[in-house]
Parts: C-alpha cells; structure tokens; sequence
C-alpha cells in the first residue's frame, strides 16, 4: 500500500491500511453536493466529501468507486502473509512505547477518512461522511456517518474520536508531537466532533486529525471478562474490539495472527470500499530470521513475500516453483514516498558531538564496494533526507525562496550550507578508500584525536574511541561485518552485536546505544511529522523517532517553516531548506535505496487490471483470491 503518514512515524508495514500521502500544497475542498442551510455545521461552513493538500479531488460527492478496484472481485480465499519478529500487545496506543504490537491489529479499526491511492495526499470519508473548516484551518468538524458500528453493534460517536485523541496525546509519544497543536476536541452535534487548533495557518492539521485511528471508548472503559478494568496505557493480549472490515480471528502470541472479514461489515458498500478487503481471511506468519520465513515461502507456508534483501533477490529464488511459473517474481515501482536510511550515531553521547566525527564515520565507509560486493550492484546511494522525491531533494547551491529561508538561519548553519553542494564520499577503488580514510583521520584529529599505537585516542583522556554496531535482524550482520574493517583501520574499537527485536527495543527507546540502522519514510508532503523526526523537542522522549538525539535551533526553525508553509512553492523550498541543513551538520551516516518494492507470491491472485499510481503493489486490500489460479497451482504440486 501507499505510504501513510502513520507509517512514517511507526516505519513499518504495520498501518498500512492507515491514510496514504502524497505532494501537496495548500488543503483545498473537493465539490461536495450542495448543501442546504439546515444541513450546515454549528460553524455555518459548507461540508465538504474530501480533503486534498494538491489541488482539486478527483472523485466527486456522488462517486460509486475508486477507479483502480474491481468491482466484481470475488470474496473469499486466504492470503497468508510473513511479518518478521515477533508480538506480545494489542494496543496500539502503546506502540513502540511498551511491548511488541502485532501489526496486523491496525487493520480492525478505522480512521475518520481514507485515501485515494491514484491522487496525492486526498482524502475521503471513512468513520466521517462530511468535514468542514475556514480557510486559515484553525479548526475542522468532522460529521460521523449514522450507519458507524464497533463490532459490537454500538455506534461510532464523538465521544469515541476524543477518547481515541486524548489516549494516543497521553500515552503515545510520537503523537503527542504529530498532534500536539491540537488543543481541544469537542462534541458539537449528535454526531459531530470539532478539533480546535493553538493557532491558524497549519495547512496539514485538518487533514492529519481525519487520519486518527479511532478507539472505542466504551470498551477500554470497561472490564475483560475476569472482571478485570481495562487499561489503555497499558499492553494487552486481549482481542481488541474494532469497526473496520476484518477482525481478529485468532492467534498465537509471538507467532501468528490471523484475521477474519467482517461479513456484516457496516462499511462494505461504500464507494471507498468497493473492491476492496476480498480475503475471507489474512493470516500473518511470524518469522525472527530471513532464511527461516524464505523457506516457509518456498514450502508454500505463505503466499506473499515482500523482500528487502538484494542478495536474496539475486540468489534465493531460483527454484522449480519460479521455473515452472507458479510463484511470480515482481517488482512494483514506489512513486509515493521517499527515504533516509543510514547508520544513526547517537548524539546523546559526548563522543559524536563533534559533526567532524560524524562526517569522518562517513568517509569510512565504502558503500561503492559493499554494493558491488554485497548488493549485487542493486542499490543508490542515499544523498538526501527525502530522496526518491526529486522535488524536494537539495542539490546544487541553494538559490531563490530556499536561499532566502536559509538567510534566516545563517549564523547558527554550517557555513557550507551556503558555499558547497552536499556530497557523500565515494570510494570503491583503493586509491579511493585509502584517500578517504586519510581525510577521516585528518577529521578526528581537528576534533581532538590522534592515533596511538595503532589505536585512535582521545588526548585529552587518554581513552580510545569505542563503538559498537548494534542490529536486531541477523541478516544485517553482513553489513556491519562489512563497514567494521574500515573503522578499525582509523583505530576504533568496533564490536558488532546482534540482539532480539525485544532488547533492541528497549535499548533504543532507552537510548542505549552507539550506532544503529534507522530509517525515516517521507510522504511527497512533508509536515507535523519533521517535528517527531528532528525537533530538540523530542530528542529525549522515551520512544520518539528522533532516534539520533538532534537539537539545533535552526532546525527547529525550519521545520515550522515546513509545517507552516503557505503553498507549495513555498513547501518545497523549506524542505530543500531543512533536507540542507540536516545534512551538512553530518547526523547520520547515509546508506542506500531501491526505488521499487520486490516481491515473491505464489499464482493464485488475482488484482485489477491497472494498479494504483501511488500505491506500488496494493496487496491484500485489492487484490483477490482466484480460485482457478489456485486449482492450476495444486494440479503441478
């Protein structure tokens, strides 16, 4: 699916079924159906069926269905799925904060809109028929639909929307920030929920608060069936009680989870859901090691695998099952998103305070000759926090409204912001490294290191410079195996340590650690979200995104220049703007993209003729079960 918002800030497939973005500029209304004045919220605007941050929606009031579905797909089959780790929680508000939440628990709720995958960054009614708000966005209402049900047959109401804000503010860090100008959620109608904002001018805030995953309040108020009084601030495997097209079936904690669809599914006639959610059933096998889920595919133990590996790509699929073309090998290009993967010093610690380090880690590594060696030639080096959106990459010297952002920041940037254009070093030949590794030292020692005995030294305490390479999956050993020769050859001491995604969580949300992976997606309209990735506000919030620690003013100032944008010229040039700075003070050592998504299935689905633009594959959400595909493949087994 398209890359959301939600998925931005919890990097992983789990919300996928949660709000797609895409480019934007200022949030324009779709033509809705006239509307008569006793039709009119309190605030006396007009109602809206769509919000889009581009321009003018695509699909009007009356619309039967998104263009890129299958009306007439079947419904039934399963489609059983590989996540990778393992789960101990259901609650999502906890998410990335205590426990391990099974991803797939995401996909029982709604959200008060949904996307359109073949628009950027629109968004139409879910939970919410109608929304309203002035031109300054100072605040919105949205109308819930009467027909709205949990699963128990109680109606969605206001009171549900502002439980679910409070809930994820309170106990959810990363929200806390994406929402924090939000200020006050109120009940205004029967069915009508107002979001007030701390100040006008926010141009994403209507838009992002219809992307809320909304919780029923009636449930977690109540008690288990011990009797027991629910907790949302706290995990749980109790199955949570959910309003959306598929439920929890069943499960075994830290292994599978499977969900079954909602036959009586209030929401399965609407025109955003035609076509879509057609398995009878979604079942998601957990695996903690690459080789093991690769060989539960090749045994058909699942039928989709999305693969993240080019050497698996390369090496792991040439079997009699791919000869004889029962399982298809295809790639779904990613127009959505963009990304910055690298490895992430952690800045808290006094020892990467100097950029000059940080930049000097940087030209240890070789990228040209792992990629040659390792990646099978696959993979670009990352030159960009947004790369993959051309748009919104820094390149060349900054000119026009980006330069005249940037003049508001001069005295506290680096003085190359303005002068050099950002590049990475390039290696991949000896004369390259060993140039690289000379330009390394000379950096370490102009922050105040020297080698000793072959050993890189602080000379000021005497202490080599340590550090540890830390990983939660074993398959990335290869790549930090990799990159410590390099660093040893500085003379750093570098261990390399591989622990359980539950450890590794706990160490990160700790900020236990000397270097990891992260990666940051970037939907085509950034906003709120830089503020969780970046902002001193949230450098030392247990769980937040800003995994490196960063605290700079200037960044802090471009990303409201980012979120307070006034159109998208001007939303372009502060991302260039910010995307500048954060590279040039060096925070992270930048790794490598592909900018498409692999995947592996077994021939026994069907899906629409033309995919959607932003949605790179769409699997399961509008695909099928074909059950003559899946007879042809249980004849040749």
């Amino acid at each position: 699916m398209a890359i959301t918002r939600r998925e931005l800030l919890l990097t992983g497939t789990a919300a996928a079924v949660l709000p797609a973005l895409g480019s934007a500029g200022i949030p324009v209304v779709g033509a809705a159906a006239a509307q008569s004045a006793s039709e009119l919220p309190s605030n006396g605007l007009p109602w809206r069926h769509a919000l889009s941050l581009f321009g003018k929606v695509k699909y009007p009031a009356d619309f039967k269905r998104f263009d890129y579905v299958n009306p007439e797909a079947p419904k039934g089959g399963v489609a059983r799925q590989i996540a990778v780790g393992t789960f101990d929680n259901f609650n999502i508000v906890v998410s990335g904060v205590k426990g391990q939440v099974a991803g797939a628990v995401a996909f029982i709720y709604e959200s008060l809109t949904t996307p359109s995958l073949d628009e950027v960054s629109t968004e139409y009614g879910a939970l919410a028929e109608a929304v309203s708000h002035p031109d300054d966005f100072s605040f919105v209402t949205y109308r819930l639909r009467p027909q709205a049900k949990w699963h128990d047959g109680k109606p969605v109401t206001p009171d549900d929307v502002i439980f679910s804000l409070d809930s994820f503010k309170k106990h959810h860090p990363m929200y806390s920030a994406y929402y924090s100008h939000v200020v006050k959620a109120e009940k205004v109608g029967e069915r009508e929920v107002k979001f007030v904002f701390d100040a006008p001018g926010n141009r994403e805030l209507p838009q992002i608060v219809g992307q809320l995953t909304v919780l029923p309040k009636h449930w977690w108020e109540g008690t288990d069936a011990q009797g027991r009084k629910r907790d949302v601030s706290a995990t749980t495997l109790e199955v949570p009680l959910g309003s959306g097209p598929y439920r929890i079936k069943d499960f075994i904690a830290g292994r599978s989870i499977a969900l079954e669809r909602v036959k009586d599914y209030w929401g399965r006639d609407f025109a955003a859901n035609v076509g879509r959610n057609n398995f009878d059933e979604l079942r998601y096998e957990y695996f903690r090691d690459a080789t093991v889920a690769i060989e539960a595919f090749k045994a058909d133990q699942v039928d989709w695998r999305t693969e993240n590996s080019a050497k698996n790509w390369a090496t792991a699929y040439d079997f009699p099952a791919v000869t004889e073309k029962r399982v298809i090998l295809e790639e779904f290009a990613n127009r959505s998103s963009g990304v910055m993967q690298a490895f992430v010093p952690n800045l808290r610690r006094a020892k990467f305070s100097d950029p000059r380090v940080r930049r000097a880690l940087n030209y240890a590594f070789d990228f040209e000759e792992m990629n040659k060696q390792i990646f099978y030639g696959q993979y670009k080096r990352i030159s960009s926090y947004f790369d993959g959106i051309d748009e919104l990459m820094a390149t060349g010297l900054p000119q026009g409204k980006e330069l005249e952002i940037l003049e508001t920041v001069r005295a506290q940037v680096p003085p190359e912001v303005f002068t050099t254009a950002y590049t990475n070093p390039v290696g991949g030949s000896p004369e390259a490294v060993r140039d690289n590794l000379r330009e390394a030292l000379r950096l370490f020692k102009e922050a105040g290191y020297e080698v000793r005995d072959r050993k890189l030294i602080d000379v000021k305490t005497g202490a080599q410079f340590t550090l540890e390479l830390l990983n939660s999956d074993p398959s990335f050993e290869r790549i930090t195996l990799f990159y410590k020769p390099s660093l040893e050859r500085l003379g750093i001491a570098v261990s390399v340590r591989t622990v359980d995604p539950t450890q590794y969580e706990n160490r990160t949300r700790d900020w236990d650690f000397d270097v990891v992976t992260n990666s940051w997606g970037e939907s085509q309209s950034p906003g709120n979200e830089q503020r969780e990735f970046w902002s001193s506000k949230t450098a030392d919030i247990a769980g937040s995104r800003n995994i490196a620690g960063i605290k700079n003013p200037a960044v802090d100032k471009l990303i409201e220049r980012v979120i307070y944008a006034t159109d998208r010229d001007d939303l372009v040039a502060a991302t260039k703007a910010l995307d500048r700075v954060l590279l040039w003070n060096h925070y992270v050592v930048p790794q490598w993209t592909y900018t498409k998504v692999r995947t592996a299935r077994w021939d026994r689905f069907g899906r629409p003729s033309e995919l959607p633009k932003y949605g790179q594959s769409g699997f399961p959400f509008i695909w099928w079960y074909d059950a003559d595909k899946a007879a042809r493949i249980a004849k040749k087994s």
